[in-house]
């Protein structure tokens, strides 16, 4: 492995003009467009500096998108670990996964990493349309009955029955609501009345009170009753309002941290277990080779599951020129993470098999998402996201250690695609 002293240089065969070629995201036969060049070999610093300018590897190829002419234009995108707080949903993969692993549950909901529908947009855009249209309607309707009623009130003050009315009545409310939706002015609802002075709070009743106030005060004498004897923390056992002192420091009111929520203990008669191991792979380390195939078969089954790929397609060069080939070379130095920097691939081993791999690039300051391939039958557990998050509570490890190292990147974006939606 090369020493953080002496480093080769980086060695790249650049390809003159702009590479025209089949977008795969909208199928455009010619659409995309980049510039490109084979890296023979590449420093982790080299490569950090290209991906920071919009570069990206595929296996040995280096490209960046030409953005004013390509169909699909694409964004690097990255995150920042050390300030990053799990969302609702994604404490929801968290915990799918820990009760899979302790109960073997498995959830029946929809997967999380299903794409969007291409029309999902349109659906969206057309329901809130909807949305504001009958809300426009039923504001309408509301204004309407207020009216009629005050017609109906004016007409008993002048003897008149409102039954007799009722012809006319409906007239002046339909005239209503066509100058409302056209609109026009509408002479008939320029009525401002005045509101009826009220009679003020009934004194023979106690005054009301908040709902909140109320659990509180059922709260408190529900502790009371379980602790007679002295004050509890936040009440007053004489009756009292609420102590003004600010309550001491719980810990269980702290929300769990993303380690927390990943390594959170599991019983010794646990269903499942979960292992994840960071192997190189480039140059291929010994545990790499050993679990060569057995890789290999989860990454053809997610080709033609998930992406329906003919069985003739992911081939084992392929497979290892997309996703093991790297040009980048491997560093130890002194104060770098322990695994080193360079290309790896992240197993996750449910039960003494791999069910999951990501691949990923280990630079100077950021761990890069290259690609995650995983058994369809486990498409339940939400694997993308789940991987996801330990990648990016990976990076934080990492960075206990290695202080630059402080940004998870999650390759391009492209705000077209649905696929890539969840990024």
């Amino acid at each position: 492995m090369a020493s953080w002293a002496a480093l080769s240089p980086s060695i790249v065969e650049y390809f003159e003009g702009e590479d025209s070629y089949r977008c795969g995201y909208c199928k455009n036969e010619s659409g995309s467009r980049s510039n490109g060049m084979w890296a023979h070999s590449m420093t982790v610093q080299d490569y950090q500096d290209l991906i920071d300018r919009g570069w990206r590897r595929s296996g040995k190829y280096v490209y960046k998108p030409v953005m004013n002419q390509t169909c699909c234009p694409q964004y690097t995108i990255r995150c920042r670990p050390l300030q990053f707080q799990p969302s609702k949903s994604h404490k929801k993969v968290l915990k799918k996964m820990l009760k899979f692993l302790a109960k073997g549950e498995i959830s029946k909901g929809n997967c999380e990493d299903e794409p969007m529908e291409p029309t999902m947009e349109e659906t969206v855009a057309g329901d809130f349309a909807l949305i504001n249209k009958l809300d426009i309607q039923c504001d309408l309707k509301t204004l309407s009955d207020d009216l009629k009623e005050s017609f109906e009130s004016e007409e008993k003050k002048k003897g008149k029955s409102p039954k007799k009315e009722e012809s006319k009545e409906l007239i002046q409310s339909q005239h209503i609501e066509e100058k409302l939706g056209s609109g026009e002015p509408s002479h008939p609802i320029k009525m401002h009345m005045a509101p009826k002075p009220g009679k003020g709070a009934d004194l023979s009743k106690p005054p009301c009170r908040k709902a909140k106030e109320i659990r509180k005060e059922r709260k408190r004498l529900k502790l009371m009753q379980q602790n007679p004897a002295g004050e509890l923390e936040g009440f007053h056992a004489q009756g009292e309002p609420p102590s003004l002192l600010p309550p001491k420091a719980n810990k269980s009111n702290q929300p769990k941290s993303l380690e927390d929520l990943i390594f959170e203990s599991l019983p010794e008669n646990a269903s499942h277990k979960l292992e994840v191991r960071v192997v190189r792979s480039s140059p291929p380390s010994s545990q790499f080779k050993a679990t060569f195939q057995e890789s290999y078969q989860v990454y053809k089954r997610y080709q033609m599951v998930i992406h329906k790929d003919p069985p003739d397609k992911p081939t084992v060069s392929q497979f290892t020129r997309f996703l093991c080939s790297s040009p980048l070379e491997a560093e130890n130095p002194p104060h770098g993470p322990d695994c080193g920097y360079g290309s790896f691939h992240q197993q996750y081993w449910l039960d003494g098999r791999i069910i999951a791999v990501g691949v990923i690039d280990i630079l100077p300051y950021c761990v890069s998402s290259v690609y995650l391939y995983y058994d369809p039958d486990y498409s339940f557990l939400s694997l993308g996201v789940y991987s996801a998050l330990r990648e990016i509570g990976f990076t934080r490890q990492l960075h206990q250690k290695t202080s630059q190292l402080s940004y998870y990147y999650m390759g391009f974006y492209i705000h077209s695609c649905p696929k890539m939606k969840y990024k």
